[in-house]
């Protein structure tokens, strides 16, 4: 559905150019959700705004349901963007203008009849839960209200994409987890293609089917979402996802397992941390290993949660016992598909 070849976006800047964009390669596919998540300044709102073409790449194809964006002339490009919905952080509407106005702004402008664009809108109300609101004000209605307006608009075209930038980073938690579940629902029964861009991990954790970390203006990794949660290999990666699940132990862990080393003989423990996901979460594996392998296990800390339906969890455990006994239960761990890392305590 969307292919992003080579795209490089150079600014001018006081100081000389600015690169925003270093050679993304990306593809996203169709019926997706797919998100694109990086600190401040990273470059994803510079990458979303390429994908419409409101920002016209320095170098690199933009190919969207097939057409290369970039070799588009002004009025075929007008026709593809058609196919393009964008909701945006701050909504964008129309003060003047009914949440039904609102709705109805892309299609006149379309130049669609009166009478066809009640016909389109008033069922996309009724999707986004608003036809109750249809002729208030955008100064009558909450921020999510607002939001589920900016979507509904983004629909009026009847887009194959649907880009999200931000949309939910200036509401609350509730609210961002409702307009959530209304793009997913949107994604599942209208088949569009989504794209998410986000600073939060947690957005990406809520609906994305897989996802693209970008710092400094690179794709420095992506994968599946519960791939990616699970086996992070990048430093960013790690960071973003320890708003979900703490990479860093807390002191009085680390304390408690310096203290539990100086109980026991030297070499013979080690902290863990276990990773895993799916069927693996339902399966009696650290029972298993204290049985056969002799051990002592000590849950320190830990979360079990769910992504895509699928349970993962990561749990920093302390083992000891006899040395082989224990490097035989770390590599029987890695054979079930168990992510396994040592922690350190010292330093």
């Amino acid at each position: 559905m969307i292919d992003l070849r080579g795209i490089t976006q150079i600014y001018p800047g006081p100081q000389g150019p600015v690169e925003a964009l270093r050679g993304i390669d990306l593809r996203i596919l169709p019926g997706e959700v797919f998100g694109i998540i990086g600190r401040s300044g990273a470059g994803k709102s510079s990458l979303v705004r390429v994908i419409n073409l409101l920002n016209r790449p320095t170098q690199g194809e933009v190919i969207v349901a097939g057409h290369d964006l970039a070799q588009l002339n002004e009025a075929r490009l007008r026709e593809a963007r058609r196919d393009i919905g964008m909701v945006f952080q701050h909504f964008n509407l129309l003060s003047s203008r009914t949440v039904f106005d609102n709705v109805a702004l892309p299609l006149e402008l379309a130049g669609m009849a009166k009478n066809a664009i009640r016909q389109r809108v008033q069922p996309l109300l009724e999707l986004v839960g608003l036809t109750a609101l249809a002729d208030r004000y955008p100064a009558q209605i909450s921020g999510g209200q607002k939001q589920r307006v900016g979507i509904a608009r983004a629909l009026a075209n009847r887009p194959k994409v649907l880009l999200s930038d931000e949309a939910t980073s200036a509401l609350d938690p509730e609210t961002t987890r409702s307009i959530l579940d209304l793009l997913r629902q949107v994604n599942k029964e209208l088949g569009l293609t989504v794209v998410l861009i986000t600073h939060q991990m947690q957005v990406i954790k809520q609906i994305a089917d897989r996802v693209a970390v970008i710092d400094a203006g690179r794709i420095v990794e992506q994968g599946r979402v519960i791939e990616v949660f699970t086996r992070p290999q990048q430093p960013i990666t790690k960071r973003l996802i320890d708003e979900i699940v703490p990479q860093d132990l807390p002191a009085s862990v680390l304390d408690h397992v310096r203290q539990l080393k100086n109980q026991v003989q030297e070499g013979a423990g080690q902290l863990l941390r276990l990773s895993y996901a799916g069927e693996r979460a339902y399966q009696p594996i650290l029972s298993r290993l204290i049985r056969e392998h002799e051990l002592d296990l000590s849950i320190l800390h830990g979360q079990v949660d769910e992504i895509q339906e699928q349970t993962f969890g990561s749990l920093a455990v302390y083992v000891s016992g006899q040395e082989g006994h224990l490097a035989r239960a770390i590599a029987q761990l890695r054979t079930e598909g168990v992510l396994v890392e040592e922690v350190k305590t010292e330093g």
